[in-house]
């Protein structure tokens, strides 16, 4: 597949990855890689650097499992409530620019939108409450629904059969390359990597998917309806 060949008549369900594909990352970067140490610093007497040494180290320990991204685990395994910070830092919660219109052009096609997350419920609720994202879709399925993270072999025939879309007529959309990845091995149809997940940050090419900076490019696809 190619963005130029895609065709709307081509699929029926669509599969969003939240983080960094409809909601700007610049929020999740901030908060692990700058505030959270920074909390973690000031709570056990570490320098900044020391404190976020410890936690990229305590986060690459359970890369891939559901401890990476629960926050209940994080605010047991750190001392610090990361529920109760993720609220106090939700006016950095904000879509992606372009996100919305998306989600609108998705809707007027009458396709069926999925969220798909690796996100913690916690955190969900609360991005959710901030930005109104699920009165655009059908359903939000986190990895904890489901079992495993998206990136695990065995999160998409679980994930199937709770959602119940033809992989071959689905379109997945996400940030993370790992997942497309295992969606790719699991059989999904079509597969884009969201190269531009961050407000803040450039775009990160992909040489193994196509990719896009924009929805828009997706949006002048062409489709009888």
């Amino acid at each position: 597949m190619t963005i130029d060949s895609f065709s709307w008549d081509l699929v029926d369900d669509v599969l969003l990855d939240m983080d960094g594909t409809l909601l700007d990352r610049h929020f999740d970067n901030f908060f692990f890689e700058e505030e959270l140490p920074r909390r973690y610093s000031a709570l056990h007497g570490l320098t900044f650097e020391e404190a976020r040494a410890h936690l990229t180290a305590m986060y690459r320990a359970v890369e891939g499992e559901l401890d990476w991204t629960d926050l209940n685990y994080w605010s047991g395994r750190i001392g610090v409530d990361v529920v109760a910070l993720t609220k106090e830092l939700d006016a950095m919660i904000d879509f992606l620019p372009d996100a919305q219109d998306f989600l609108r052009h998705l809707r007027a096609l009458g396709k069926r939108v999925t969220i798909l997350t690796n996100a913690h419920r916690s955190g969900v609720e609360i991005k959710v409450a901030k930005t109104g994202v699920n009165r655009y879709v059908h359903r939000i399925v986190t990895a904890f629904e489901v079992g495993y993270l998206k990136m695990r072999s065995e999160y998409w025939p679980n994930c199937q059969r709770l959602v119940g879309f033809d992989p071959a007529r689905s379109l997945y959309i996400d940030d993370d390359q790992a997942c497309l990845a295992a969606a790719g091995r699991f059989g999904i149809g079509y597969l884009v990597h969201r190269a531009k997940s961050s407000s803040r940050l450039p775009p990160e090419p992909s040489a193994r998917f196509p990719a896009i900076e924009s929805f828009h490019a997706l949006m002048d696809a062409p489709s009888r309806r």
